[in-house]
């Protein structure tokens, strides 16, 4: 009897053994995903390339417009140039005549079939003693409305006489860096005119040629020519020799009659 009691006791303590180890077999292991990392947002320090600086373009016209000579004691300053007529030069001359009326400095322009006439406006009038007479000559400038942008000008001189203006010379210039008119004033008694280009000079009616290759930007002129005119009583001419400067440095020496010394530098290639 003692022996079955044991028996039994050791058949129970087996099988709670195995119940036991079979719960202790099921472990939960642990989970293999990374848990994720908190990023903080970093701001670049780069700075952004910068573009290159656009070059700054000239105002052509600030020796023109600026105020020296704009006043004189000569009777052309209380003249109204602004309401006037004024011849044309040749190549801008309309296509029914050869003269144009300023209406309170405007002169529109006007192309149709029939009829084709170039466009004016005032732009300023310098005061210059350029006859030797103790008076002063009134300079008066147009600028041409070509409907594009093109800005050639025309050159009115006029002096007082009989109690009215009488006009003794006019020009044409050309278009900004293509012989375009930079100043004009009087020393020792001449006229100087100076054109943006290499050797641009007035000869009667117009502006020269240009010199072959002498081709920039309207905009930016790398070069401009000093001439001087002389009134012989009936005319301006052409007195000494025309100089050719780089706007970029007014000091470099000027080269002298610029045509004949390209003539003579080619010349010499041959």
């Amino acid at each position: 009897m003692k022996i079955w009691i044991k028996l039994t006791a050791a058949f129970l303590l087996f099988a709670i053994i195995l119940l036991f180890s079979a719960c202790g077999g099921t472990v939960e292991t642990a989970s293999t995903e990374t848990a994720p990392v908190p990023t903080v947002a970093v701001e670049s320090t780069a700075t952004p390339e910068a573009s290159p600086p656009q070059p700054k373009i000239p105002n052509l016209q600030t020796e023109i417009l600026d105020e020296r000579n704009k006043t004189t004691a000569s009777p052309l300053g209380n003249f109204d140039f602004k309401n006037y007529k004024y011849p044309l030069p040749r190549g801008w001359q309309d296509s029914d005549g050869k003269e144009v009326e300023l209406i309170d400095g405007k002169r529109p322009m006007e192309m149709t079939e029939e009829v084709e006439r170039i466009g004016l406006s005032y732009a300023t009038t310098k005061f210059l003693d350029v006859t030797g007479d103790g008076q002063d000559e009134a300079f008066v400038i147009l600028k041409i409305e070509t409907g594009g942008g093109a800005i050639p000008q025309l050159v009115y001189v006029f002096t007082w006489k009989t109690d009215a203006p009488e006009l003794i010379w006019y020009f044409r210039t050309g278009d900004r860096a293509d012989g375009g008119l930079k100043d004009i004033r009087a020393e020792n008694g001449l006229a100087v005119v100076e054109l943006f280009g290499q050797d641009r000079y007035i000869l009667g009616e117009l502006d020269t040629a240009k010199i072959t290759g002498d081709e920039e930007q309207l905009c930016c002129p790398t070069h401009f020519t000093l001439s001087r005119y002389k009134w012989n009583g009936n005319a301006f001419r052409l007195e000494g020799k025309r100089l050719t400067y780089q706007t970029a440095d007014k000091n470099v020496p000027p080269i002298e009659n610029m045509v004949e010394w390209v003539e003579k530098q080619n010349s010499g290639k041959k």
